[in-house]
């Protein structure tokens, strides 16, 4: 049987997860962790439909908090650690988050969000020693057995939007029995060729608090693979832990595919990665040179997606792709693509227009914007503002970018958060930030900036208003150069061109889509 705890009950010594240290976790052990997480939530209070939120880099702390909300009928929210302590305040409160699990590793951060949320200390729990927080070990110590009022929950990830903070994406709870492997796990891993069991080891290279990366660990895990985790992702550390555990699928963003191809060629022959059966890419549009270069190197077992936390996608395969190259695939199983027109009719194959989706029966809002919600749907399908269109085969190709988002090495970054920022300091009348060609990373982050009257435009200001950033924005997110200009692009509406200012910088490249 599949599922966390039937496995753990039938096979409590099978290897569950390999730690980025190398130690070995059973699915006893996993269990067993996430049990007396589920019985110490319970215990301070938290009842179903409640929200924790985590702070940790990739290891089995993090693993057996979502495991216990997932069978607490709790919502878990996974926070990007690179985020400052105000960005982090926000989500504890937006998500009226119940209980906060933070690792030591990010203390100063841990402790400044929660003081700034109001988070009661009997709510603040750290793996290690964080000041105010309690042992995480405390909770459902003294205990045994599983959580009172077993019931499923569900991640609850959040997505900036074009409004500049983050919404979490919340869907309702089921009430399924947890111990079942929902059919859209399974389904989804189906598309990919990956079954139950199989000898199957998934290598996760990623931060756990992106969608995709969890996603792919927790189903893994509930099908019988055993996770490998990397703490901090190296190339050549990839290929030696696909070796050494004879790992059968990852998913990786097309950054790490560059950095891989980077490897000098004696250090990428070392390695025996012949256990590969299928690597996932997606996240971000993959240069189409990369991807011919990864299926030369490890043959037809690339294969790449498009999809949303919202639900839905596309899968192509290494072998459809080299037929259809630049495509991003068909839709898979249980979900529809359609390209409609701004009226909403929906258009022939061929024509571009805006990507619209679901997948499936499924339902989400955006939580506590019904607006934004709204926004995105047309009637049972919904979009994240992509402009495409599909082939007479039923290809989807990208034809645009969402309008103003970043995509810097895989990480979605919207520069409407930044611009909101910058656009505060006294000596800025406007500001428009979006991205520019960067030959690792995709795109790095530009801010043109229109001074205040009186302030003049040089290396100072640029140092002043970058520290002003650091303060505010996660590093990430911070411009890596600042032009200048007298007057933004504005139509008498206020309406921003963002275009004028962007096209310049992309003249004579082609954007990889």
């Amino acid at each position: 049987m599949t599922g966390l705890w039937n496995i753990a009950a039938e096979q409590p010594g099978r290897a569950a997860v390999i730690s980025p240290d190398g130690t070995e976790t059973s699915y006893g052990e996993l269990a067993a962790k996430a049990d007396a997480y589920g019985r110490g939530l319970r215990d301070l209070g938290l009842e179903t439909g409640d929200a924790i939120v985590v702070l940790q880099p990739n290891g089995i702390e993090l693993l057996a908090a979502y495991f216990a909300a997932i069978q607490s009928g709790l919502y878990v929210v996974m926070v990007n650690w690179h985020l400052v302590g105000p960005e982090i305040a926000y989500i504890l409160s937006d998500s009226d988050a119940k209980a906060f699990i933070a690792h030591e590793r990010f203390a100063e951060v841990a402790i400044a969000a929660a003081d700034e949320a109001g988070l009661p200390e009997s709510a603040r729990f750290a793996v290690g020693r964080i000041d105010g927080f309690g042992d995480v070990r405390e909770l459902g110590a003294g205990g045994e057995g599983r959580p009172r009022r077993r019931t499923a929950g569900s991640p609850m990830l959040y997505t900036s939007g074009t409004t500049g903070r983050p919404k979490g994406v919340r869907r309702p709870l089921t009430g399924a029995d947890p111990d079942e492997v929902p059919v859209a796990a399974s389904g989804f891993f189906g598309i990919f060729g990956l079954k139950p069991f199989d000898d199957h080891v998934h290598l996760c290279g990623s931060p756990l608090y992106h969608t995709a990366v969890l996603n792919f660990v927790a189903i893994s895990i509930q099908l019988g693979h055993t996770a490998v985790l990397m703490d901090r992702w190296d190339p050549e550390e990839m290929l030696r832990l696909i070796e050494r555990h004879r790992v059968t699928h990852s998913h990786v963003v097309p950054t790490q595919l560059r950095r891989l191809l980077g490897l000098p060629e004696e250090v990428r022959a070392k390695y025996d990665v012949s256990s590969l059966r299928n690597v996932i890419h997606g996240a971000a549009p993959c240069p189409p040179e990369v991807k011919r270069q990864m299926l030369d190197w490890w043959g037809p077992v690339v294969t790449e997606y498009y999809a949303a936390t919202e639900g839905g996608g596309t899968a192509i395969s290494g072998e459809e792709w080299l037929r259809k190259p630049g495509s991003v695939g068909r839709p898979w199983p249980g979900s529809v693509i359609k390209i409609l027109d701004e009226e909403g009719r929906e258009l022939p194959p061929g024509e571009p227009g805006t990507v619209y989706m679901k997948m499936g029966n499924s339902k989400f809002e955006y939580h506590r914007d019904r607006a934004k919600t709204e926004k995105a749907r047309a009637g049972e399908l919904f979009t994240l503002g992509d402009v495409g269109y599909l082939d007479e085969d039923g290809y989807l190709f990208l034809h645009d970018r969402k309008n103003d988002m970043i995509i810097s090495g895989g990480v979605n970054i919207y520069p409407a958060e930044i611009e909101n920022e910058l656009v505060m300091h006294p000596k800025v009348a406007d500001v428009a930030v979006f991205g520019v060609p960067h030959e690792d990373w995709g795109e790095e982050i530009k801010a043109v900036v229109e001074p205040a009257t009186g302030v003049e435009p040089n290396d100072v200001l640029t140092e002043e208003l970058l520290a002003y950033a650091r303060e505010r924005l996660a590093k990430f997110k911070l411009p890596k150069s600042i032009d200048y200009v007298e007057e933004l692009p504005r139509d008498p509406n206020g309406k921003l061109y963002k275009r004028k200012l962007r096209d310049p910088y992309w003249e004579g490249r082609e954007r990889a889509i």
